[in-house]
């Protein structure tokens, strides 16, 4: 069953709606894409640092799995734009919206787990595994709670102001 969505009190044509849900996405994407290209460079290089043969099995283990996921969400976090030119002017942008807002939002889960797998690495070769685990999963945690929490808290007291009685705010769309 589709959720059932307040109208907005903007006056727009679906495909209006479609073209600013678009350019919100795109901004959203410019942030991210800084942080994927920045964090992908830092461990391009790190293969290339003198200390890097001296990692053991696991820290390397956990330096690939971590490559790999920072490649992963900048697929994810470059297909929007790929997907728009490649059906550009062909009537769909709606369908666009939705496929880019999914790649996002599955980019932004595959970054969460290559920035926390950076710091397991990072504070592992730094000062050991027991201190890698802990600020590892403390990124996980304050990730989780801000990308992941925060927001359904935050959509619930919108819920519950669109709930309130009349003049009070409606949903955006």
């Amino acid at each position: 069953m589709a959720e059932q969505r307040p109208p907005t009190d903007r006056d727009e044509t679906p495909l209006e709606r479609a073209d600013r849900n678009f350019g919100e996405l795109l901004q959203e994407l410019r942030v991210t894409q800084a942080g994927v290209q920045i964090l992908f460079a830092f461990l391009l290089t790190l293969a290339f640092t003198p200390r890097f043969p001296s990692l053991d099995t696991m820290q390397r283990a956990t330096y690939v799995a971590t490559l790999l996921l920072a490649v992963l969400a900048t697929a994810l976090f470059t297909a929007p734009p790929a997907v728009h030119r490649l059906l550009f002017g062909q009537g769909a942008k709606p369908t666009i919206v939705r496929v880019s807002s999914a790649l996002t939002t599955l980019g932004m889960g595959v970054l969460m787990l290559a920035i926390t797998g950076s710091v397991l690495l990072v504070v592992d070769v730094a000062v050991g595994r027991g201190p890698g685990i802990a600020a590892s999963a403390g990124t996980l945690v304050a990730y989780l709670a801000l990308w992941g929490a925060l927001p359904r808290l935050v959509r619930r007291t919108v819920v519950r102001t669109e709930e309130a009685p009349q003049g009070a705010p409606r949903r955006e769309r």
